[in-house]
């Protein structure tokens, strides 16, 4: 079997005692995964005294993870530990170097059944489309796009949009009877996305800046990601944009990877 051209990268704070719910790992059976074991570290903890103190043991725990996707048919699983001072830029860097898709942030998920995917003027529905597609494939999944209008003038391109987004994850190999939409107007975009989070069991955003931290850990997404008990897979977008300047300390982290990880180099 082909592996999809997608790859989700999973940060997991192994030690921290943070896991993976099964039902999250069958999801993400379908597609090529790229597991990052990471550690957070205080300011004045070096990078090179953490390894030497937590490096086999992130290891193991992270080898018994990667096992565990294997096992459930995940076509293709590499895996990076890390030391870092800055968790999110980290996630950030990890996921370009990897070509990643998209990034999940974990929450439980003892039931996973429904997806709400939050619909933004800006982003590439067909994109979207194509990761939910290879995501859902040999599941039986049921998926919601949503979408927060300003007003009643709105509405009609509003449900233009949710209309084009079925027609992309039906083109991408999606039931059409496993898609719903819904549409709310006049409403606080995060306050909305929360409260249909609640009745839905994954919460799906799309990335529409260059860079992952400054959009997807900042604000309203920041907000998302800490205030559901979902699951919230951010899909990045199609470029691979610098961070205007904001360079990263080469001194901030250390990184080691597996035998089987795919990322080469990296800046």
């Amino acid at each position: 079997m082909a592996v999809p051209d997608h790859r989700v990268l999973v940060p997991v704070d192994v030690l921290g005692g943070e896991s993976v719910p099964q039902t999250v790992i069958d999801v993400l059976a379908s597609v090529p995964v790229v597991l990052l074991g990471y550690r957070e570290l205080p300011e004045q903890t070096g990078t090179d005294q953490a390894r030497d103190q937590y490096g086999s043991r992130i290891r193991a725990k992270l080898d018994e993870l990667h096992r565990v996707f294997e096992d459930a048919g995940c076509l293709d699983v590499s895996s990076r530990i890390v030391f870092t001072h800055d968790r999110l830029k980290t996630f950030e860097r990890v996921a370009v170097e990897a070509d990643c898709d998209a990034v999940l942030l974990l929450n439980p998920a003892p039931v996973l059944e429904r997806v709400l995917v939050a619909v933004r003027g800006d982003v590439n529905l067909e994109y979207i489309a194509r990761l939910l597609g290879a995501l859902l494939v040999g599941t039986d999944l049921e998926v919601t796009f949503f979408r927060v209008v300003a007003d009643e003038d709105d509405r009609d391109h509003g449900t233009g949009l949710l209309d084009t987004a079925i027609d992309e994850l039906v083109d991408a190999g999606v039931d059409r009877d496993r898609i719903d939409t819904s549409i709310v107007v006049d409403g606080s975009p995060t306050r909305e996305i929360l409260e249909a989070a609640a009745d839905h069991d994954m919460l799906v955003v799309g990335e529409s800046r260059p860079s992952i931290r400054r959009y997807i850990f900042r604000d309203r997404a920041k907000t998302l990601a800490r205030q559901t008990a979902d699951p919230v897979l951010v899909i990045r977008g199609e470029y691979l944009e610098g961070d205007d300047g904001d360079d990263e300390d080469p001194t901030s982290e250390t990184v080691a990877t597996d035998d089987a990880d795919v990322i080469e180099g990296g800046s």
